[in-house]
Parts: C-alpha cells; structure tokens; sequence
C-alpha cells in the first residue's frame, strides 16, 4: 500500500504553519500551536484517531488566537486530503459517540468531496479557561473547507465545556479514523456510484 503521508507549509502574515501527517500512524508526533488547549484538542485527535501529526505554528497570537486556529484548521484540512491521495479504497463514511462523564457527543464523517459543516454545541460557557470557545467552529470550518469532507457534529448532553468539547474531539478522532481506513473489500474502488470523489 502506498504511503498515506503528507506535509503542508502555509506562510502568510498573521501566521506560519508546517504540518505532517501520517494517516496510517499510531498516535504519535509533536504539537506546538501556541495555544495549549488547542494542542490539547488536537492531541485527541492524534491520539484517538491513530494518526500521526506534528503541527508548528507561529501566529499572531499578541492579536488573538483566531488566526492561529483557523489556520491550523485550514493547514490540517489540506495535509488530510493530500495524504488522502485519489481515495481509492477508503470507506468514505465514519461515525462515533463519545462519552465524557456527563458529556455524550456524535460525529459523522463522509469524505465526499463536498464540504459542509454542521455543528451544534450548546456550550455552558463561553470560554475554557481563556480560550474561545466560538474558536472552535472556526477550527472545524477551516478543516472540512481543505479536507473536502461533511461533518456533522453534535453534543447531546453537557453541563461542563471543557467535556463537551473534548467528547466532540474524540468522536471526531474515531469517526475519521473509520472514514479513512482502507476496506479491503473494496481497494482499487472509489466508494461512490460516480468513481470518483
């Protein structure tokens, strides 16, 4: 099988981002967004989802962290679709729940080509700690706009923030992980009635 590996630079003036991933990894790499929640997050990602990324990004973080996140969403989009190649062989569809104690969320995947994001979050606060939380669909916006995916997420239950997202980052992790996992069944194939995605 053909490496499913990626590295993406994107340099503009409110920040410079270098990205690798390894989509037949196992969790590991190095995160250094400049933002310590956000590599938090993204760390569940790598984590849960058995990919390997290193993300190092300098933003304008003297600014605010919206660049920075809305970059590293954009930047992680696109090393996810190069690293997806032409597609052949994926399942195409992932979907997970996750639990955080009180917390309970689900997120569907479809590598369809067409980006779409559907998210509803009805955070408790409005940040965790000092991070924003309304960052975070800038985050997931920037991703599936570079990564060409549908994304529904959904936080059924929730009273603490901090679980609600976290629970959102890992069933994203699980749901993707499934939805980029080679079918045997099916490796020479494009899982779409038109052949291609």
């Amino acid at each position: 099988m053909t490496q499913r590996i990626s590295e993406v630079v994107r340099n503009t003036n409110e920040t410079k981002i270098r990205v690798r991933v390894n989509l037949d990894g196992t969790g590991q790499g190095t995160l250094n967004t400049g933002i310590p929640f956000l590599d938090h997050m993204i760390d569940q990602i790598k984590r849960h989802g058995l990919f390997d990324i290193d993300i190092h990004c300098d933003g304008d973080l003297d600014i605010d962290d919206h660049h920075t996140v809305e970059d590293c969403g954009i930047t992680l989009g696109q090393a996810f679709a190069q690293a997806l190649g032409d597609k052949k062989g994926l399942r195409r569809y992932g979907h997970f729940y996750a639990p955080l104690d009180e917390a309970l969320s689900r997120v569907v995947v479809d590598l369809s080509g067409r980006p779409g994001l559907w998210m509803d979050i009805p955070f408790t606060r409005a940040r965790i700690g000092t991070f924003d939380v309304d960052l975070f669909s800038e985050f997931f916006q920037g991703f599936v706009n570079h990564a060409l995916m549908t994304l529904h997420i959904d936080n059924l239950k929730g009273k603490n923030s901090h679980h609600q997202i976290e629970c959102v980052f890992k069933a994203f992790a699980r749901a993707l992980r499934m939805a980029c996992e080679i079918d045997p069944r099916a490796e020479n194939t494009v899982a779409s009635t038109k052949g291609s995605l």
